[in-house]
């Protein structure tokens, strides 16, 4: 089979992010308007901000994916159709969906879009996913609980014409394709309509009806007890694989994460697609940059077979802190920047940037706006200025290492 360059698909919760997501190396990016998307709890975009989203990607070669993946009830559907025509005039180029009834009247409320079918279809067959392209669908993302030899059968036996999209990095759901609706149980937030609380993390105790108050932990091999909990996944080191299972785009998972995390996860993702469709051996810089984002422990999910029980807490690994994002920046490394953590002269900091290799550097003495000598700036967002040893692009993140994990 033909090795295909995969398109990267990156998430763009907000403006920030999607900016991120452009500017670090993305192909494409996937945005979510405010209804009728999975992802509630992100920045998302109003029907003003949605066009200028839409320029911005597409003046730097970006394409936007729009996320209308709920399941709607009666009363939600009569909103789609001016849904789908903003989306369509904003210029959206292709639509995620899942229902039935949305695909349908995508095709005539938003005819310029492509209709990629979402994994909340759980597309797990070949069958399927040429239903989905006969009813007229460009694009099928496939379930996550797939391993690559299915995939490979797949993409085997279906029109070469429909592209196939796979998860390859982020979070990875306990449920089946994040039909869950655990959290709307006990929260009362829809796991169906973006707003999962993720109960699945907890860490549950029994109680018995006669002892209340009295709570016995929930042991497994005596390792823990957080029993439906699951790594992320990151299929980094095993891009090659995914290319040759005849992968049409790779997508990233994190709308609801930080504009740090949008950065630095496409930024690695993009070098080593790079490199690898090129032939080159991945640079591993860019293998350890996805140890530099807040993360559970990673895994491969379910491409080599099944992942196994994961016995350990849900508590992110946090080892690295943003100091500070670079606005400007001249030839000579005058650098402009805004404050996210409190930093000072004298500390070893790292910088990185789109398509910059981290290096560690000893702040120097800053400024601030007036021009007066400023050796730890404390005010977030407040500009101030400082002098970098080589320039570097805007929105490159000056960061030092700190755990900020939870303890044991």
């Amino acid at each position: 089979m033909e090795r295909r360059k995969p398109e990267l698909l990156a998430p763009a919760g907000d403006m920030e992010k999607l900016k991120m997501a452009v500017l670090y190396g993305a192909d494409a990016v996937y945005l979510g308007g405010t209804a009728f998307g999975m992802r509630s709890f992100a920045g998302n975009f109003t029907d003003d901000e949605l066009p200028a989203a839409v320029r911005f990607a597409h003046d730097h070669g970006v394409k936007v994916h729009a996320t209308v993946n709920t399941m709607p009830r009666c009363g939600e559907v009569e909103r789609l159709p001016a849904h789908l025509e903003r989306l369509n005039d904003a210029g959206v180029d292709a639509l995620i969906l899942a229902d039935l009834g949305a695909f349908t009247m995508a095709g005539k409320y938003a005819p310029r879009c492509q209709r990629h079918i979402s994994t909340q279809q759980s597309v797990a067959n070949y069958a399927c996913a040429q239903a989905w392209y006969d009813l007229g669908a460009s694009r099928v993302v496939l379930a996550r609980e797939l391993s690559l030899e299915e995939i490979r059968e797949i993409r085997r036996r279906v029109s070469p014409e429909l592209e196939l999209e796979t998860f390859a990095h982020g979070a990875m759901c306990v449920s089946y394709s994040g039909r869950c609706l655990l959290s709307n149980y006990m929260t009362g937030r829809d796991s169906n309509r973006g707003a999962c609380a993720q109960p699945c993390r907890y860490e549950y105790a029994l109680m018995e009806e006669k002892r209340p108050g009295e709570y016995f932990p929930v042991f497994e091999d005596e390792k823990g007890t957080y029993i439906m909990n699951s790594r992320d996944m990151c299929m980094i080191d095993h891009i090659g694989d995914l290319m040759d299972a005849g992968v049409d785009c790779l997508k990233l998972e994190g709308r609801a994460k930080s504009a740090y995390y949008a950065a630095i996860v496409t930024g690695a993702y993009r070098h080593v697609i790079d490199d690898v469709a090129a032939g080159r051996p991945a640079d591993p810089v860019w293998r350890d940059e996805v140890e530099h984002v807040s993360h559970r422990h990673y895994s491969t999910g379910f491409y080599y077979g099944q992942p196994g029980q994961y016995y350990q807490n849900a508590r992110y690994i946090r080892d690295w802190q943003i100091c500070a994002v670079v606005t400007d920046c001249d030839e000579r490394g005058n650098a402009t920047l805004s404050l996210r953590n409190k930093f000072a002269a004298g500390d070893t900091v790292e910088v990185v940037g789109p398509d910059t290799k981290p290096f560690s550097i000893t702040v120097p003495p800053m400024t601030d706006v007036d021009g007066l000598p400023l050796t730890e700036p404390r005010t977030p967002q407040m500009i101030f200025h400082m002098h970098l040893p080589r320039p570097v692009p805007p929105m490159s993140f000056i960061r030092h290492a700190v755990d900020l994990s939870g303890k044991e």
